[in-house]
């Protein structure tokens, strides 16, 4: 009954036949020795077939199993579902990036010798069980047959530290996350430990973030905090973008407009179809891991699976970009992305902001304090679903400037990749720079869209000889309807804490930072130094 239930949750066919055998706690040998379980569902028959390998950091059992485990299996797809090294009783130490390339492919050599496998291998799972078949499909020689890429990327550096800042919230919230699912009652809600983790976030130096958490040491908050500066290439052997372009395995992506690895994500889909792959993916209204979102996933990997592995061609007619416009909606088919439109750009100006050439004006001031950071609200983050928020709280602080448009006469549709150009000077040399678009509604309420963040740094080279720094901010891209009557308002601050580690305005690493100093903040826009955002509209 529960399978069929989740079945049509699913908007999946009703599984036919005899449920699949389940073999436990497999050992596959590493080069090194190490043993690393793993589950095998199989399907009814004695004959080889072939075997969708999923490899997650997060136990072969519960809700992982029933979904990626029975579930594939029940559709007709083998399925391999093995923890990666150091987790839930495989040999070694959990090293999060470090391994996942050499034991991946070990893995896969493995299954292919197997009896019971016909040589034929895909990969399937979201977030860091897709960084694990990055870190797999480029370097075989004979290639998989089909990766199945959620809310995930090729390579997770951009998202460790997106603008060159520590992402505090996130970098936390996976740590004590990691650092505590084995233990008892690790899977049950929490609000005493989500409560205390938040509460970790704020302590200086980050580094001691996790002990604050969750009263131990956690390896990647070590590893994450101590090598945040530039030109550290500690993270080199986890990044997997070189190879891109190069893949021969058909894909298809499943994210969200509020998930923390949509424009790497989409970067991946823009390289792999600028060398011909012919990729496709989906972009629903979530964050990651909002439950929303899990049908869809799991329905595009189970038919993608199930056209390459099992003949059923009809999941693959699919348009290659298939998006959800916010605000309207409504589902949108493409043919590639970023869609075709025209760069407009918006200039602020005093208090506003506006299609019209800047005028003359005196720059916007504002002090930022670490000691009292400006705060974050909504936006791509792991530590709950928060998207869309009412920005009011943030928009009344004095660290806040803002830029609101006039009233839209008419719809305007956004759907593409933004970016802003803020000409900024800092006391300091040092200072963020956080840029926010938000949809004012009629009664005024304000929500963000998208945002993105910029660490400036003493002796930029974008700087000219005043010290003023022309910061091109990347804002991640989006599709949303900005309704008639509403207006488009942009926010620019000195940080969002805690999602972005806080700018101690000292130079000093962010390992061991705790004093700082306020930095004032000048935001230029005049016709010689016009700020703006460009928006495809």
């Amino acid at each position: 009954m529960l399978d069929r239930l989740l079945d049509r949750f699913l908007g999946l066919p009703p599984a036919e036949g005899p449920a699949p055998s389940v073999t436990k706690a497999i050992p596959v040998p590493m080069p090194d020795g190490v043993r690393l379980l793993a589950d095998r569902y199989a399907v009814p028959g004695d004959e080889p077939r072939p075997v969708v390998l999923i490899r997650t950091p997060y136990g072969r059992k519960g809700l992982m199993g029933k979904i990626f485990g029975e579930t594939f299996a029940r559709h007709g797809l083998q399925t391999v579902l093995q923890s990666t090294r150091g987790t839930f009783g495989s040999g070694g130490e959990f090293r999060p990036f470090h391994l996942e390339k050499e034991d991946g492919l070990a893995t896969v050599a493995w299954l292919r010798e197997q009896p019971w496998c016909d040589g034929r291998v895909a990969m399937a799972g979201a977030s860091y069980l897709g960084h694990t078949q990055w870190a797999v499909a480029p370097y075989l020689d004979e290639p998989l047959e089909a990766l199945c890429l959620g809310v995930t990327a090729s390579e997770f550096v951009s998202t460790f530290y997106p603008g060159g800042i520590l992402a505090v919230d996130n970098m936390v919230s996976w740590s004590a996350l990691i650092g505590r699912q084995e233990g008892r009652f690790a899977g049950l809600p929490n609000p005493w430990q989500t409560k205390k983790t938040r509460a970790a976030m704020a302590h200086l130096p980050v580094s001691g973030a996790d002990v604050t958490a969750i009263g131990k040491q956690v390896r990647f908050l070590q590893d994450v905090s101590g090598h945040a500066e530039p030109g550290d290439d500690f993270w080199a052997p986890a990044d997997h973008s070189a190879e891109v372009a190069a893949l021969r395995t058909p894909v298809t992506m499943v994210t969200g407009w509020y998930d923390l690895f949509i424009s790497a994500q989409l970067r991946d889909f823009k390289e792999l179809a600028a060398a011909g792959r012919a990729p496709r993916i989906t972009i629903g209204p979530w964050a990651h891991g909002e439950p929303a979102s899990l049908k869809t996933l799991l329905t595009d990997q189970i038919g993608f699976l199930s056209a390459h592995l099992l003949g059923d061609t009809a999941p693959l007619r699919q348009a290659p970009v298939r998006l959800f416009l916010q605000g309207a909606g409504r589902w949108l088919d493409f043919e590639s992305w970023p869609p075709e439109s025209a760069a407009t750009p918006y200039f602020l100006r005093p208090g506003g902001l506006s299609p019209a050439e800047p005028v003359e004006s005196k720059p916007g001031t504002f002090t930022f304090d670490p000691a009292d950071p400006t705060p974050s609200v909504g936006g791509p983050l792991l530590s709950g679903v928060q998207k869309q928020r009412d920005n009011k709280a943030v928009e009344e602080r004095r660290d806040v400037l803002l830029f609101t448009g006039d009233r839209l006469k008419r719809d305007l549709d956004v759907i593409g990749e933004i970016s802003a150009l803020v000409h900024v000077r800092t006391d300091l040399g040092h200072g963020d720079v956080f840029v926010r678009l938000c949809d004012v509604d009629g009664r005024g309420v304000s929500r963000n869209v998208t945002d993105g963040i910029l660490r400036l740094r003493p002796g930029n080279p974008e700087s000219d000889v005043d010290g003023v720094v022309a910061a091109e901010v990347h804002l991640d891209p989006t599709a949303y309807r900005f309704r008639r009557g509403h207006r488009l308002r942009l926010q620019i601050a000195g940080g969002a804490f805690p999602r972005f580690a806080r700018n101690h305005g000292t130079g000093e690493r962010v390992f061991t930072a705790v004093d700082g100093k306020p930095a004032r903040f000048e935001i230029f826009h005049d016709p010689a130094r016009p700020s703006r955002i460009t928006l495809p509209c």
